[in-house]
Order: structure tokens, then C-alpha cells, then sequence
């Protein structure tokens, strides 16, 4: 009996201690993507999901922010990743500071890696050499965290299609692509999807459809 009530004890403590670091947390990678591709529903339906799955996380009182940029079209202005998210500093699940500040966060010297980029649960999103390989994520940006000027598509529509027209940037979550470039390592802004927005483009080049949500006080 003395064990088994130890036991649980145990328990108890291990599993309030983790809720109290997520309750802590600041930074995610999305541990599930819309199931739609690039279609997140715009910005205010990706937002909705950062804030759904740190709610669940046990962080819901924060206000999060999914880091995607947007641009200028119908009249309406671009707006910046970099902008969304607040002043920073970020953590993760664990506790680990991702960057300090804005700039930190866009310059050489943040702690971004496949490593400390955890999911909301706390886990570690499958990297190159994984499988299946999901280190895509969307942000539609370029590399200081503005968006792109332009006709060309680089946000899926703003973040409303998924079929077979338009693209995204991606950025890879564990620094590592096919070569040594600094796009290969750039964690948001590494490369455009291929064969449009869907589950299934996405997937193609190593994605799922996850985001990067950051909270913004």
C-alpha cells in the first residue's frame, strides 16, 4: 500500500511539474496542422489554432499568435511575422529560452533547434533523416521576418488555399537541409512548398502543415 500511494505520489509531482513548465511556456511548434494544408483560415484561424493547443497545454492564458506574414493584396496591406508576436522573451515547454527579443529571435545567435523547437505537448518535431520527415513549417516570410513584396504567391493565398495553385515559404525547425546554404539552415525562410497548398504538396517536401505560434505578451 506504502508503495503504491508512493507511487502515485510520484506521479502527481512529475505531472504537476510539467504542467507548471508549460504553463510557463511561450513558444511552440504546433504538435497538429489545420488537416486542410495551407489553409489555416488567415491569420485570425491560425491564430485560433496557436491558441487552442496551448489552452489544452495548460498556456491558454497567454494571447498566442501564429508567426505568418501576409501580403498586400485586395487593398489590404502586408503584415510581418515579426510583427505579430510580441517583444519576446520566448520559451519552450521545457523552460528553454528560444530567443530574447525580436531581433535576438532573427539574428545568428537564437537557441532555435531541432532541439528546443518542442511542440506544445513537449515533444520534438521529426527532423531530416526522420520519418516520416515533417520539417516544414509555414511562415510565408523572408528570412528578417517581413513578407514578401510582389505578385508571387509566397503565402498560399494568405493562408486560404489548398489545393494545387499557389505556395508558401517554409522554414526548417531543425536548421538542416540538402547543403550547407544559409537556406538550407534557416528556420524560417528556407524554402518555397511545391505542387500548391495541400496536405499532400506539403508533405512532399517534408511537412505537415505546422506552424510556429508565439506568445505575444
Amino acid at each position: 500500500m506504502k508503495r503504491t500511494i508512493l507511487a502515485a505520489a510520484l506521479l502527481l509531482a512529475a505531472t504537476g511539474g510539467a504542467q507548471a513548465q508549460q504553463s510557463t511556456m511561450s513558444f511552440f511548434v504546433t504538435s497538429v496542422g489545420s488537416g486542410k494544408g495551407a489553409d489555416l483560415g488567415g491569420l485570425e484561424g491560425a491564430d485560433r489554432h496557436c491558441q487552442q493547443l496551448a489552452t489544452a497545454a495548460g498556456a491558454g492564458g497567454k494571447t498566442w499568435r501564429a508567426y505568418l506574414s501576409t501580403q498586400a493584396t485586395g487593398g489590404q496591406p502586408a503584415v510581418n511575422a515579426r510583427d505579430r508576436i510580441g517583444k519576446g522573451p520566448w520559451t519552450n515547454a521545457k523552460g528553454e529560452v528560444i530567443a530574447k527579443s525580436v531581433e535576438d529571435l532573427h539574428g545568428p545567435s537564437n537557441n532555435l533547434t531541432k532541439q528546443t523547437a518542442l511542440t506544445d505537448k513537449g515533444a520534438v518535431v521529426n527532423g531530416g533523416g526522420d520519418q516520416p520527415n515533417t520539417h516544414d513549417i509555414l511562415t510565408g516570410s523572408q528570412p528578417d521576418g517581413t513578407a514578401f513584396a510582389g505578385s508571387q504567391d509566397m503565402t498560399c493565398g494568405n493562408w486560404t488555399k489548398s489545393g494545387t495553385e499557389g505556395a508558401a515559404m517554409l522554414g526548417h525547425h531543425d536548421r538542416r537541409g540538402l547543403d550547407e546554404s544559409p537556406p538550407a539552415k534557416s528556420w524560417n525562410s528556407s524554402h518555397a512548398s511545391r505542387g500548391g497548398c495541400s496536405q499532400d504538396a506539403l508533405k512532399s517536401t517534408g511537412g505537415a502543415g505546422l506552424l510556429y505560434c508565439f506568445a505575444a505578451n
